[in-house]
């Protein structure tokens, strides 16, 4: 079976998972993307991107080993989870961002 339903969620400060949604779509693949205020709205939107027919969820790396571990029990092995990481050549430019 080919990947044709991508759901993404994203995290960011002041974002509504009912408000902030975006769709990108072809005739043969559809991404839907999902803003979240924090990671401990990732279970729901990952829910709700279940119900959309997603095949594969992908979490920003906002959302870390313990928001991961959360949409994880939240989809019980329905799609594979993946999130976004950073390497060691990342870390300055991540402290700059967030100090």
């Amino acid at each position: 079976m080919a990947l044709t339903r991508f759901g993404f969620i994203v995290t960011g400060n002041g974002l509504d998972p009912a408000r902030d949604r975006s769709v990108l779509a072809s005739p043969h693949f559809h991404m839907v993307t999902i803003g979240v205020a924090s990671a401990a709205q990732g279970p729901q939107a990952a829910r709700a991107l279940l119900a959309e027919g997603v095949q594969l969820i992908e979490l920003c790396g906002g959302f870390g080993p313990a928001g991961t571990a959360a949409v994880l029990a939240a989809v019980d092995g329905a799609v594979p989870v993946g999130s976004v990481g950073y390497g060691p050549e990342s870390i300055a430019g991540l402290a700059r961002l967030f100090a």
